[in-house]
Formats: C-alpha cells, sequence, structure tokens
C-alpha cells in the first residue's frame, strides 16, 4: 500500500460478520465496524465526505445487521458489511486498485494477505458507444505475514511510542474520526439509509 504498487484505490470493502455475540448497550456498528474503519482511515488515507447505512435490527431492537457505504473525493468508495446474524464467521477485505487487488482474510492460516495482479482498463472506440475492455489477469501474490497476535503487536507498539517519545499513528485523533464516521452511520441508520455529509 505505501509504494503505491495498487495503484490509486477504486474501493475498500469490509465483511465482518459472525452469529452473536449481542449486546445489550451498543449495535453491530459501534461494536464491530470500528475495527474495519480504523483499518480504512489509515490504508485510504483520504477524508471521507459522506456516509450511508442501511440495516436492520431484529431481536433485541438494537442493529444487528448493517451495510455502510461511505464516500470519499473521486470515485474511491468503501464498504463495510457487519452482521451478528450470519450463520458463518467472515472476517475479509477486499481492496481494488488500477494496477492490483488485495484480498485479507483473518482467518486464513497461512495466506491471510493475497495480491492479485488483475484488472480491467476501458478505452473508447469511435463512438462513445464503443467501449473496448481489455482484463489483465496476472500472477497472485502471498506475502508472508509474520504470526502474531494483533492486540499484543499493538501494546508493543504502543510502549515503544511512549519509550521513544513518539506519537503513535492511531492517536487520539484518528480515534475521534472513526467516531465520527460511527455517529454519522448511526445518524443515517435511524433515518433509514439517509446521507449523512461529514
Amino acid at each position: 500500500m505505501q509504494s503505491g504498487a495498487l495503484g490509486p484505490l477504486y474501493y475498500f470493502d469490509s465483511t465482518r460478520v459472525n452469529l452473536g455475540l449481542f449486546q445489550h448497550d451498543v449495535d453491530v456498528v459501534w461494536d464491530l465496524a470500528p475495527h474495519d474503519l480504523s483499518i480504512m482511515n489509515h490504508i485510504v488515507g483520504a477524508k471521507p465526505q459522506a456516509v450511508v447505512a442501511t440495516g436492520g435490527n431484529h431481536l433485541n431492537g438494537l442493529a444487528d445487521l448493517a451495510f455502510i457505504t461511505i464516500y470519499f473525493p473521486g470515485s474511491l468508495i468503501a464498504h463495510v458489511n457487519v452482521n451478528w446474524l450470519s450463520p458463518v464467521k467472515v472476517r475479509t477485505t477486499l481492496i481494488g486498485g488500477e494496477q492490483k487487488m488485495l484480498v485479507w482474510n483473518d482467518l486464513e492460516a497461512d495466506e491471510k494477505i493475497k495480491v492479485y495482479d488483475k484488472g480491467v482498463r476501458i478505452t473508447n472506440g469511435q463512438s462513445v458507444y464503443d467501449l473496448l475492455v481489455s482484463y489483465r489477469s496476472g500472477d497472485v501474490w502471498a506475502p508472508k505475514v509474520e504470526q502474531a497476535e494483533a492486540l499484543k503487536v499493538e501494546l508493543e507498539y504502543f510502549v515503544d511510542c511512549i519509550l521513544q517519545n513518539r506519537a503513535p499513528f492511531n492517536d487520539g485523533r484518528a480515534g475521534l474520526e472513526v467516531v465520527r464516521l460511527l455517529e454519522a452511520a448511526d445518524r443515517s441508520l435511524k433515518a433509514r439509509g439517509q446521507l449523512v455529509a461529514l
């Protein structure tokens, strides 16, 4: 991501679903979406412009599934699917770029990240109705990712920032941006999918 190997980003699409655990003081958006919104903010790097959220509450009056769409400047779009009513546990993120595409699957034991050298290029033909579509299908690369407990890595990073007197990239401002997205998603969800500008 940092090298720009994916090219300009087209989309960020995340799914975090499983059966339960139902909360009594918070809905599925506030329980599960902060993780993916934080990852999205760090990877995308652009400031979101608007949020739309739809979903439903089926069991205890709180949203138990939600679909959140985040709009960025240009044509970049993000989607976060969170759900407590799924029969299977899924933790995946797809990131599509102009040059390459990335799939992260947290439940995969050995190859959590795969980079696909795939893409689509569209050029105009002689008239506006003659679009020439070419597909690129290249190699798939699974970079080695060290197996480590995420919370342990996060705490080690936090302690290192304290010892080195450095500001962490996931500081209070980063947390505030996630809370702003959650609040906007909450307002949109309650308004049945109304667009909320940020």
